[in-house]
């Protein structure tokens, strides 16, 4: 193989499929990145852990078609140390590549191309296309709720499903049992019948990067076991979470009558204030509702005690509720309006939260007792 690739084009490829690439690998062709090139000058780079693949094609000189394997992050690490605006050139041949860019040369061990495991995705009967705002407001708005409990694995991802109510939807929803985020977007063409999947985590973490890099639509590609986006010039294949994911469903409040209306950056600097001397035993906020007044306060055993008032629309009961502090940022840092909704019911039931009934995104948060 032999091949001359600008060092521009060579980093911003290797950045996608790197981070894929374990730091530590029991198996060493995994810690490699395949580099194909073929005669069309065309340079394919591929990374895999055996659960997530990535491949990422890009233009270059191709003199000589043929392929080889090179340890992803070194590669990476040397592409990033060459002067900008470089040329680099790639010579493989019997197990050594030979990479030189201006001065610099690095004489590098491959391991041959035939080891390296490829993810068949097999027939992917679901296909459909989202744009790619869509898919960064779904991950974004729902993510940081994801389970990292790997005894509950089933939670260690986002769900997708579509439904009919009363119009056809896509859903993804997100829980760690503490907290839930779903979010509803219009079923788009030819999702009907698609089956319930769990993306994992690692997958929605190199989606979401992949993703800032495009502005039309997402090639979506599904079965009931593998799931394949198309994004630009990379191809991003996954596994899909082999567990069934809760009714979720049944834990979002519908008779939650106490109403609080309240602007969420004051409540979440209000919130984040207190929140300064919590400590991880202690950190719980307990907000106190009375008309039109909230009173945030945390109480630590060992800092004393903070307390701040925020205004709020609230005309019910007067009563108070403590939330994990954390929890409630997270949420809150979700909230793009002026106003978000609290319908809470009691200091014991789960409290939903959204900006308003047309919002896309839900939240379910339970409450911590203080």
């Amino acid at each position: 193989m032999k091949a001359t690739i600008e060092r521009a084009t060579l980093l911003k490829s290797l950045s996608h499929v790197q981070s894929v690439v374990e730091r530590r690998n029991t198996i060493p062709i995994l810690s490699n990145v395949l580099i194909e090139a073929a005669a069309d000058g065309t340079i394919r780079l591929m990374a895999t852990d055996l659960d997530l693949q990535i491949v990422d094609s890009v233009q270059a000189q191709v003199e000589v078609a043929g392929a080889t394997t090179i340890s992803a992050h070194t590669l990476f690490d040397i592409a990033r140390k060459l002067p900008e605006g470089s040329q680099v050139s790639l010579e493989a041949a019997e197990g050594k590549i030979l990479i030189q860019a201006g001065r610099a040369r690095f004489n590098l061990s491959t391991l041959p191309r035939d080891d390296f495991p490829v993810i068949a995705a097999g027939d992917l009967p679901t296909s459909f296309e989202l744009p790619a705002s869509t898919l960064i407001q779904i991950i974004d708005k729902t993510r940081f709720a994801i389970s990292t409990e790997e005894t509950r694995y089933y939670l260690n991802g986002i769900f997708f499903h579509v439904s009919e109510d009363p119009q056809p939807v896509l859903k993804a929803a997100a829980t760690d049992g503490h907290r839930l985020a779903r979010v509803t977007v219009p079923r788009p063409d030819g999702a009907e019948g698609m089956p319930d999947i769990i993306i994992p985590r690692k997958c929605i973490a190199e989606l979401r990067k992949l993703l800032d890099e495009v502005d039309g639509s997402v090639e979506i590609s599904l079965s009931a076991s593998k799931i394949r986006f198309g994004i630009g010039n990379a191809i991003l294949t996954s596994k899909l979470i082999d567990g069934t994911f809760p009714d979720y469903s049944r834990v979002i409040p519908t008779a939650n009558d106490k109403l609080l209306k309240i602007d969420p950056r004051s409540f979440e600097e209000g919130v984040d204030r207190v929140a300064t001397i919590a400590t991880e035993k202690t950190r719980a906020v307990k907000m106190a509702l009375d008309r039109d007044k909230i009173t945030l306060s945390v109480t630590s055993p060992e800092n004393g005690t903070a307390a701040e008032e925020v205004p709020g629309d609230y005309r019910s009961d007067t009563f108070e509720i403590g939330f994990n502090a954390r929890y409630l940022l997270d949420i809150l840092g979700q909230i793009d309006g002026d106003v978000v909704e609290l319908h809470l019911a009691d200091a014991a039931a789960p409290t939903l939260i959204r900006e308003n009934d047309k919002s896309p995104a839900l939240y379910v948060l339970m409450p911590m007792r203080v």
